[in-house]
């Protein structure tokens, strides 16, 4: 065994992610952040470790169950993993709820209330009672547990309350008994119901689970109310497919989505209460352990806050409002005709600092152009009012040939997958559903166009996907093209998705799971070499994750030699850096700010050759063995002289980077002089970009990109 591959060597996959979700929940305590974009982190976090049970935990759990014995890198199995997270993901939420309080108070100073139906003047509560009366009593559906009812089936995400009552006059013994019931809290109505106020400055709220439990003696005519409890559960959501047996996928799919529905359940979250014997029916009804309980000191399920975080009048409390520039590239071109502007040169963007409107814009001009005769395109997630899905279909209608590999193993993004690939069949494109065994996460547009001199071939090629929607959140950044190498790559690999054709002899382009890991790896052993020779030797990574074994022992034996390793990553780390003779040369951070951290951008000196990439891959095992994936070489030297002058910013951010410990921990960066917040400085050059004269832009921009390229900017 290679030695950098000892377990001592790597971080559990699980805790790491929790460290992540850690970070995001710290957002609520950073006195830069405006209060509601507190209580949006908040929100966020909720989300975030809704989906980690429903996968990662329901992965673990089923391992557990089923005796299957499988050790991660840090020489982990299933129960011990599960250990872990009981105790840091139970930390963790007690952590959250700390700061949630914190921020209710502060809203409150901004007088917005959340209050309890008992705390409601007399007039209040009449309205109240009518609006239940009106609005709410209709809706609820009490289901009876007993030896005539079994336990009901409760839908992932939702929140119940089990009420224990009594007959009020009993006619025997047996009628005297307690009943139980489960009264559940109706997911079509909103959880925060608001008091009409006198005064149009103050809101108050009141959730609704507390409004149906404060008038749950309406549903139990001739019983009374003993006890309830509050509960909230979920459920495993991950899908199984079976694609060896299956003769259609999206049959399979569309399968698979109605047994998400019914999955095991994997985590019980109660309101804190006294209530034992509630929960402890609970735990027997549902097949749980004490583990399996989450106590809440408060309401369940942050996300209902998301619609809070844009109440109208507090503009003040919220980040101010930011509009996706033009890109620099495009600001003096036409662009009403952007297939004139790629030609001249190739044109880097960069989401959501630019506009995503330039992408949208170019495949509906490609529907538009008569001179366009085909267009083809990988889908991973849309939104369901896509302007590029209305393109495609326009073009369709228009007589071009159109390609779309709709990826409906988009998790989470299935059933709105399959939506738009039916609806780009039935307008006439051609539409793959995925690949067998693999994912296809690459990010990739040609538009083929007859003009006067040849067939040409345009290609946009990007690190996010074609929905408009998270790109005016998430940090992303493409090319376009007419480049004849990328153009043949570009055609080679939708021949190769499309149909049957070995892989090419590829100009460009760089596949996974053909020969990405082994082109991570050649870029790596460069860097060795380098260093071997007494040259500097640098590796700049940004990614979402970093856990594949093989390209962190890699990362390991580079910093060994003593190439200088700077990896700024979001989420999952596992390499652990700072250990004499095995990373003392490698720095990680994570940036957790305004827009979520997405792009992958990758830097090698190569003694001053300065080798640039792009890619919609992380460097994790999924991604490099199981995804069609794609990195991209830039090779127009203002674009590797900007995406350099991107990573240092990145490098240099003091506001919202947090440095990674040798024990896994993270530091946060605040400092108080000589600020660098990295977001915001990139909102400021691509608005600055917009007032930049014609005949001054490329000179303004290519000496500010310069300065990155200096030896002496090497890993500060």
């Amino acid at each position: 065994m290679n030695v950098f591959e000892s377990s001592k060597y790597y971080f559990n996959r699980e805790l790491s992610w929790l460290k992540f979700n850690q970070r995001v929940v710290q957002e609520a305590i950073d006195t830069s952040n405006p209060l509601l974009e507190k209580l949006k982190f908040l929100a966020i976090a909720s989300s975030n470790l809704d989906e980690f049970f429903m996968i990662r935990v329901a992965g673990l759990k089923h391992q557990a169950a089923n005796g299957i014995v499988r050790y991660d890198a840090a020489h982990m199995d299933a129960p011990a993993q599960l250990k872990a997270i009981d105790e840091s993901a139970k930390r963790l939420v007690r952590v959250q709820y700390a700061y949630m309080k914190k921020v209710l108070a502060a809203l409150e100073k901004e007088n917005i209330f959340f209050v309890r139906p008992d705390d409601l003047s007399g007039e209040e509560k009449d309205w109240l009672k009518e609006h239940f009366e009106r609005e709410i009593y209709p809706v609820v559906t009490p289901l009876a547990v007993d030896s005539g009812h079994p336990f009901p089936f409760l839908a992932n995400k939702t929140i119940n309350t089990v009420i224990r009552i009594e007959k009020r006059e009993a006619l025997d013994e047996e009628d005297a008994q307690p009943k139980t019931v489960i009264l559940p809290i109706p997911s079509v109505l909103s959880r925060m119901i608001e008091i009409p106020c006198h005064s149009k400055k103050i809101h108050k709220f009141v959730y609704l689970e507390d409004v149906i439990n404060f008038y749950s003696q309406a549903f139990f005519n001739g019983y009374r109310v003993l006890s309830s409890l509050t509960f909230r559960v979920t459920r495993d959501a991950d899908l199984e497919i079976d694609e060896e047996e299956s003769q259609n996928l999206l049959r399979e799919m569309e399968r698979s989505l109605k047994q998400r529905r019914h999955g095991d359940v994997v985590r019980l979250e109660v309101v804190e209460s006294k209530e034992r014997d509630l929960l402890a029916f609970l735990l027997k009804s549902l097949q749980l352990s004490k583990k399996d309980v989450y106590m809440i000191p408060g309401a369940l399920d942050t996300t209902m806050y998301f619609p809070l975080c844009g109440i109208a009048g507090y503009d003040h409390l919220r980040y101010k409002p930011f509009t996706s520039c033009i890109p620099a590239e495009l600001v003096h071109e036409d662009r009403a005709h952007l297939f004139t502007a790629i030609r001249k040169h190739d044109i880097f963007v960069h989401h959501p600092f630019e506009t995503f409107k330039a992408v949208e814009n170019f495949v509906a001009q490609a529907a538009e152009d008569e001179q366009v005769l085909a267009i083809k395109q990988t889908l991973y997630r849309v939104s369901g009012d896509s302007p590029i899905i209305a393109a495609l279909v326009k073009a369709a209608d228009r007589g071009k040939q159109v390609t779309v590999l709709m990826e409906v193993k988009a998790r989470f993004d299935e059933e709105n997958n399959i939506i738009m690939a039916r609806r780009l069949e039935k307008a006439g494109c051609h539409v793959i559903y995925g690949l067998k065994g693999l994912k296809t996460h690459s990010k990739i547009t040609m538009v083929v166009r007859r003009e006067p001199d040849a067939i040409r071939r345009y290609v946009h090629l990007a690190t996010g996907n074609y929905n408009g929607k998270t790109a005016k959140m998430y940090t992303d950044c493409g090319i376009f093209t007419c480049n004849d190498e990328y153009g043949e790559d570009a055609s080679a690999f939708f021949n190769l998705i499309s149909g049957y054709s070995d892989p090419p002899l590829w100009n460009k382009l760089i596949v996974a799971p053909l020969n990405l890991r082994e082109k991570i790896i050649e870029h790596i052993d460069n860097e060795i070499a380098c260093a071997e020779a007494g040259q500097e030797a640098y590796i700049i990574a940004k990614m979402n994750s970093l856990l594949d074994k093989g390209v962190i022992a890699k990362l390991y034996e580079a910093s060994s030699k003593g190439v200088k390793i700077d990896l700024i990553v979001r989420g999952i780390c596992t390499l652990r850096p700072g250990m004499e003779g095995v990373s003392e040369n490698i720095q990680v951070r994570s940036i957790v700010g305004r827009f979520l951290e997405h792009h992958r951008l990758f830097y090698f000196r190569n003694a001053g050759r300065h080798d640039v990439f792009i890619s919609s891959a992380d460097w994790m095992p999924r991604n490099l063995n199981e995804r069609v994936e794609l990195m991209i070489p830039i090779e127009d030297a203002r674009h590797k002289a900007r995406i350099r002058h991107i990573l240092d910013l990145y490098l240099r951010d003091n506001q919202k980077a947090h440095v990674m410990r040798a024990d896994g921990s993270y530091r946060k960066l605040v400092a108080k002089e000589d600020k660098v917040n990295v977001q915001e400085i990139l909102m400021k050059e691509a608005q600055e970009a917009q007032e930049i004269p014609k005949e001054t832009v490329i000179e303004r921009m290519q000496p500010m990109y310069n300065t990155s390229m200096k030896d002496e900017q090497i890993h500060k």
